[in-house]
This record gives C-alpha cells, structure tokens and sequence, in this order.
C-alpha cells in the first residue's frame, strides 16, 4: 500500500478504510434494528413490561462492561501481531481474552445476580416495573459469558482485517433472536409464554447462539493464527489486562454517567426527559459511522506499528477521521436543517419537540467534533493507550460534562438547552486533548 503527502487521501487507502468498517457498521446498525423489534414486541405487553425492559436493558448494559473491553485488548494485539508478520501469533490474543471471559464473566455473573433485586430497585421505585424487572434483568444478566467470548471475537476478526466475519455472526445471532423471543414471550399453541422474561431468555439464548458460531468458524479458519493452540503465556494474559481493564472501566462509567445525566435532566422536568430520551437515542444512531470508523482505524494503526511505521499510523488515523468529517457532518445537517422534522417522528407534544429543537441542532452542529471524538479514541486504544483514553473519556464526563450540566440546568435554570451546551463542550474538549495526543505520538512508543 503506498502513501503520498498526508494531506492527500487515496482511492486505495479510502477502499481499505471502507472495507473494514463497512461491515462493522452494519454489525452495529443491525443491533439497533433488532432493539427496536424488541421493543415492539415487549410493548404489545403493556407500559409497566415496556419499563422493564428498557431500564433492564441498560442496567444489563453496565453489567456487562465489564467484558467488553476484552475487544479492544484483542483488537489491538491481533492487529499488532499482523502488522509484524507473525500471523501465526494472531490467534493467541483471542485465546487470552476467552480465558478473562472466563476468569471475569462467571465470577461477576455469580455476584450480579445475587445483587440485582437491590440493583433494579435503585432505578426505580414502582413495584408493577420491579416485578417484570428484575426475572428480565437476571435473564439477561446470564449471558454476561457470551457477552465476553462474542467481543473478543468481534475484536479478532477486525484486528486482522476480516470484519465481514464478525458481520456474518452478528446478523445470524440477530435474525435469530426474534423468532426465539417471541415464542418465549407470547407463547406457542396452548402455552401462554412468560412475557417480559422471556424476552430477556431469548436474547440471551441468541448470544449463546452467536457465541457458537463464532467458535465453529474459529476452528475452521483460525487455526492456523494459533487458534485454541494452547494457554497465553502470562505476559500475553498481563497486556491483555492492561488493554482491557481500563477499556471495561471506561464503558462502565460511561454508561453510569448516561444514568446520571438522566437523573439531572429529571430534576428539570418531566418533559425534558422525553425529549433527551429520543435525542440520545438519535445521537446513537448518528454515532454509528463514528464507531465502525473507529474500530477500522485501530486495526489499521495497530497493523502499522506491527509492521514498524509510526509515520503510516499517524496517517491512518488522521486519513480516517477526514471520512468520519464527512459522513457524521452530513448527518449532523440533517439535525440543524430538519429538526422538528426528525422529532415528530418520536415525539407528539408540541411542547416536547419545541424544548428539544434547539439542543438537537446543538446535536448536528457537534457532529464534526465527535467524528475526532470516536476515530481518534478508537486509534488510541488500537495503539494501546488503554489507561490514557479512560483517563481523559472518564475525567471530561465526571469532573466537567455532568457537573456543569447540574448547574446549568437544575442549579442555575438554563433547562435542557444549558444541560446540552455542556455536554457538546465536554465532548468537544475531548476531541481536542485526542487531537493534541494523536499529534504527540506517544503512542508510537507503546509495547503491545
């Protein structure tokens, strides 16, 4: 692959950059169709159902950060191991983050369900969503395991280039998970179904599924990358903690602090939190190109430094947030031109989509910035600066988004426009420190 002047992107590096991270962000949209079925289904069961689940849901979320960051550990040392030749290395990475899903995911699975009635019970306070609430949350509070084995092996195949691998599985474990969900909520001839539990079963069952499959494909074509070919010696299973620990950590707060957050805008109105509810789905859903973007440029820098060429990582990584400008800032139009537009399609109360129109263009606008945001991250931890990103991620959240936004808009009155103000600047601040990292090049010198 050649390279001109950094200012320049070539049609071969463009093609590199779509290939992998096309697929990953169709992994990523198909988890958003399949939320949304989910919810579909479990709303036909009434509110008190549809609360559950939903609380359930990013409770679960939580709980299982930590054993995502397996994919970011394994990510970056597959790629690495790539990068310098030894391909039939790659495969040992995978092979240690398996064994902290283990070593993790059961311990953990153990202390969280005996901790999730007390847990559930911090979220809200209304019996009816606590009694279909908790069986769904420790439903699905038991595929924390599959959970680890799936993202170790999502950060495998993206390492090593094969992102449509990690595609295929998702899209199996997805398609399956709706026919399954359903049988179990609403039942099949003379058996009445176990409603929102059964939801939570059927997810987890598919990520068993998915975790199957994964394996199966595994040992017919990452055998000879070392594939199940023996325990990860203890310095692969030390840097393995050291990427993903910190990673794990990130999430965890990340999530927390959504919760929190919600919690600020709750002490403005009732109203707001509506309309920060569809504008945080929204910005999920605008993220996407970000995130896959993200997780093609860690393997594309880890693979570089593998092959000994900081100067092509540094490119990689400004190459690849020159696309994410480009399709997150088309997105971002959409909000500051349409926004009533795109609210009316969640949002009925003429009130709701007037105290939500503002912020959401405040969401458009901040799409430039959180395309730095989410390549420059993901480029990071694919060069293994797995502490340094939690450092900055958690800090600008805790210590700046989250108190500002309390006083700006609880303490001080601004409402939800002053909330958001705050939480675009946070993450504006972010996209900046990664920026003036990128440039540094520390990274360069991280041991992976």
């Amino acid at each position: 692959m050649t390279a001109r002047s950094e200012g320049s992107f070539i049609p071969d590096r463009l093609r590199t950059v779509l290939d992998l991270s096309l697929p990953i962000v169709g992994g990523m949209a198909s988890q958003n169709v399949l939320n949304l079925v989910d919810i579909a289904m479990v709303g036909a069961l009434g509110p008190a159902a549809l609360a559950a689940v939903g609380l359930g849901s990013f409770a679960n979320f939580m709980a299982m950060a930590l054993v995502m960051g397996l994919s970011s550990g394994v990510q970056a040392m597959a790629a690495r191991r790539k990068g310098e030749g030894r391909e039939s290395e790659m495969a040992v990475a995978l092979n240690g983050g398996l064994v902290l899903a283990i070593l993790i995911g059961l311990p953990a699975l153990v202390v969280l369900l005996w901790l999730a009635p007390s847990l559930y019970a911090l979220l809200i306070d209304d019996p009816a969503v606590i009694a279909e609430g908790v069986p769904y949350f420790e439903a699905r509070l038991c595929g924390i395991f599959a959970i680890g084995v799936n993202f170790a092996f999502r950060g495998f195949w993206n390492g090593i280039s094969l992102s449509r691998v990690y595609l295929r599985v998702v899209l199996i474990m997805h398609i399956s998970n709706v026919p399954i969900s359903y049988v179990l909520i609403f039942g099949l001839f003379d058996w009445p179904g176990l409603g929102t539990v059964g939801a939570g079963i059927g997810t987890t069952v598919a990520l068993y599924i998915g975790s199957a499959c994964y394996i199966w494909v595994g040992v017919r074509r990452a055998r000879p990358f070392g594939f199940l070919r023996g325990l990860p010696d203890i310095d692969t299973m030390a840097t393995m903690l050291r990427l993903a620990l910190p990673a794990s950590l990130q999430m965890f707060l990340f999530a927390t602090g959504i919760t929190v957050l919600f919690w600020i805008i709750g002490q403005v109105g009732t109203i707001e939190v509506a309309a920060a509810n569809v504008m945080i789905n929204l910005l999920l859903v605008a993220y996407l190109p970000g995130n896959g973007l993200g997780l093609a440029a860690a393997s594309l820098v880890g693979q570089a430094l593998g092959r000994g060429d900081s100067e092509d990582a540094h490119r990689w990584g400004w190459d690849v947030v020159k696309l994410g400008v480009a399709m997150m800032g088309m997105l971002g139009l959409l909000g500051i031109a349409f926004p009533s537009l795109l609210l009316s399609g969640f949002l009925h109360d003429p009130a709701v989509i007037a105290g939500a129109k503002i912020p959401l263009q405040l969401v458009g606008a901040s799409m430039v910035w959180e395309a730095v945001t989410l390549v420059l991250m993901n480029a990071l931890l694919g060069a293994g600066a797995a502490r340094q990103v939690m450092i900055i991620s958690v800090g600008t959240q805790w210590l700046l988004g989250l108190p500002l936004s309390w006083l700006a808009g609880p303490h001080l009155g601004y409402g939800l426009l002053g909330i958001w103000v705050c939480q675009v600047g946070y993450r504006a601040l972010q996209a900046g420190i990664f920026a003036v990292m990128w440039n540094q090049r520390g990274w360069a010198k991280i041991e992976v």
